[in-house]
């Protein structure tokens, strides 16, 4: 998967759209400013419909503990339960493996509002 083609939130996940479907994680930056991860929680379940800006989870790290937030509105069709178990995996290729929840898209308005890839570089150097 090329980051370039994914949208971004301001809180770091990032959204890969796949036709009315969209798989969701946490981006590269945020684990290298988040250090070590010690520990995952994907508290989203399928069937579930979270809204933009729902939590789904949270990461541990050596240095604190940071909520993940759903960038866009959906129903929850699949859930990487594994992951927790795989943080090297998650630190080495957040954007393949390292994907935690994918949603059908409940509103397809919310991904215009989401950060470009240079847009998002930009809103990291800030």
């Amino acid at each position: 998967m090329n980051p370039e083609d994914l949208k971004y939130s301001k809180t770091h996940e990032w959204v890969q759209v796949k036709g009315k479907q969209a798989r969701i994680g946490i981006t590269a930056h945020a684990i290298s400013e988040l250090g070590d991860l010690t520990f995952l929680e994907l508290s989203a379940e399928e069937g579930e419909v979270i809204n933009q800006g729902d939590s789904f989870g949270e990461v541990e790290s050596v240095k604190t503990t940071s909520e993940l937030y759903s960038p866009i509105s959906g129903k929850v069709i699949a859930v990487n339960e594994d992951l927790g178990d795989m943080l090297d995996e998650l630190t080495d290729d957040p954007y393949e493996t390292g994907w935690m929840i994918e949603v059908e898209i409940a509103t397809p308005d919310e991904i215009e509002e989401l950060l470009g890839n240079e847009a998002y570089e930009k809103h990291c150097q800030d």
